[in-house]
């Protein structure tokens, strides 16, 4: 109270005068221990996932880490850390909504493929050849070098069986590597079905492009290399965080190793 401070009124004086309680008046708020402990956490959260926003911050806390926190209060810490990405909007056309890809029931039944390309720091331009799995949207490999032709591919594909086992489709899309008679004849053999999607239809592709669109905002994009080998550790290191820390929407806010281990 201004009479405490300027007029040298005691405190009781001051508190009958106006009426207020003693109590009320000393009372200092104490620092929440939870709310800093969440507060450390998304600080935390946001030095190590820079291009996070407040949804994946939030799931990873409750379905990675397991914390049941209400969701208000997490993002009203959030705001008051001033932690929220400002993403300027961009105007975009209003096109037809794409009929949604059909879910596996269960892992291994249909993989999807897709290529990505960027530069190293003196201007060498680099493939990289992501491999997913429709049904929990897990990645299941990303393969980089200079050069990728078909038997490069089909030898990425034979590891990842070697491990996983083969699924009953592979969707592609029309790209010459994708095309030739080495890949045809390789699924041939595998008893592996090839789904080619329409020409200029990548949202027929939806799970793998929306997968090359996650690496390239979340690394990709973000470094400048200076090896194949510098890009193929960052990938390695990145794809098992996508696959066991990173919440997906696809899967219901879980990861995909949470999917994953649902039907185990």
């Amino acid at each position: 109270m201004k009479a405490v401070a300027m007029k040298g009124v005691s405190i009781a004086l001051a508190c009958r005068a106006f009426d207020v309680s003693e109590t009320c008046y000393r009372y200092s708020p104490e620092l929440d221990e939870e709310n800093e402990q969440i507060a450390d956490l998304l600080r935390g959260l946001a030095a190590a996932r820079k291009t996070w926003g407040f949804g994946l911050c939030f799931l990873y806390l409750r379905n990675v880490q397991g914390h049941a926190w209400n969701h208000k209060r997490v993002y009203r810490i959030y705001r008051e850390l001033e932690l929220n990405l400002r993403i300027k909007p961009r105007k975009r056309l209003k096109r037809e909504k794409p009929d949604e890809l059909a879910v596996p029931e269960a892992p291994n039944e249909v993989r999807s493929m897709g290529f990505m390309a960027d530069r190293l720091e003196d201007g060498r331009q680099f493939r990289l050849l992501n491999v997913l799995d429709d049904f929990n949207r897990e990645g299941l490999g990303i393969e980089i070098g200079f050069s990728l032709p078909a038997e490069r591919v089909v030898r990425a594909l034979n590891q990842i069986i070697e491990w996983r086992g083969a699924p009953g489709t592979i969707r592609v899309d029309n790209g010459p590597k994708y095309v030739s008679g080495t890949l045809m004849e390789w699924a041939e053999n595998r008893g592996i079905a090839l789904a080619y999607i329409q020409p200029a239809k990548p949202q027929q592709n939806a799970y793998v492009e929306r997968c090359n669109r996650t690496v390239r905002h979340e690394w990709l994009g973000l470094y400048i290399f200076e090896s194949i080998e510098e890009v193929q550790q960052i990938a390695t290191g990145w794809l098992w965080s996508y696959n066991h820390e990173r919440p997906n929407m696809g899967n219901g806010g879980m990861t995909p190793a949470q999917k994953l281990k649902m039907v185990a």
